[in-house]
C-alpha cells in the first residue's frame, strides 16, 4: 500500500551566538538578529535525515534564513515552497526587569508565559495553534497522492505542527527529540480519502 509522507526538521545550528547574557528588552533584540541570521557554515547533516530526504518529491521550508539554509545543505536543492505560515511561534519575554540571562533561558521563561496566555501584542497561543492546524492541512494537501514533502521550520511550532497532524489522522512513524537537525517523520496510507495533487 502506498503511504503519503511528511518529514518535518528543526533547522541547523545557528550562527548568532548563544553565550550572551541580557535582559528582557536585548533578548527581543537577540531575537530578531536570531531570525534575520543563517546557520554555522558547512555543518554536518545527520545521515539519517539525509536518506530520509533523498528521494523527497516537495521541498517547503520557513521563510527565515536558518530553515532554508538548512534545507538546502541537506538537499542539495532550494525549496520548491515557502510559506510564511512555518514561522516560529512567538517568544514574549517577560518584564524581569535588570535582571539578565541567557538566550536559552529567556527563551523557556518566554514560552511559559505564552503557553499560559500572555503574549504582550505577539501572537497568541490560541492564534500559533489555528495556524498550526492550517498548515497541517496544507502539508497533508501537498502529501497527497503517495508524494514525501520535506519541511525545514523551527522548533516549538514543529511540534504544534505534529500535534495538528495527529488529529487529522496522521502516524508520527519516527521523531528523535527537539534539538537542531531533530526530525519527526509521518505517514498516512493514501487510500483514506485522498486527492491526487
Amino acid at each position: 500500500m502506498s503511504h503519503d509522507t511528511i518529514i518535518i526538521a528543526r533547522h541547523g545550528k545557528p550562527a548568532l551566538s548563544r553565550k550572551v547574557r541580557l535582559t528582557w528588552r536585548e533578548y527581543r533584540q537577540w531575537w530578531k538578529l536570531y531570525d534575520a541570521g543563517g546557520i554555522i557554515p558547512d555543518q554536518k547533516v545527520p545521515v539519517k535525515l539525509k536518506k530520509l530526504v533523498e528521494g523527497a518529491d516537495v521541498l517547503i521550508s520557513s521563510p527565515l534564513l536558518r530553515a532554508r539554509e538548512s534545507l538546502e545543505l541537506a538537499t542539495g536543492r532550494k525549496a520548491d515552497l515557502i510559506l510564511e505560515d512555518l514561522i516560529e511561534a512567538a517568544l514574549p519575554s517577560p518584564n524581569f526587569g535588570p535582571l539578565t540571562l541567557r538566550p536559552k533561558s529567556w527563551g523557556t521563561w518566554s514560552r511559559i508565559v505564552w503557553y499560559v496566555g500572555w503574549s504582550d501584542g505577539m501572537e497568541s497561543h490560541k492564534d500559533a495553534r489555528i495556524r498550526a492546524n492550517k498548515m497541517a492541512q496544507r502539508l497533508s494537501e501537498e502529501a497527497a497522492g503517495g508524494k514525501i514533502v520535506y519541511v525545514s521550520a523551527h522548533g516549538w511550532f514543529n511540534r504544534m505542527v505534529k500535534g495538528s497532524l495527529l488529529k487529522q489522522g496522521w502516524k508520527c512513524v519516527s521523531q528523535n527529540g527537539d534539538l537542531h537537525w531533530s526530525h519527526r517523520r509521518f505517514t498516512r496510507p493514501t487510500n483514506l480519502g485522498n486527492e491526487t495533487k
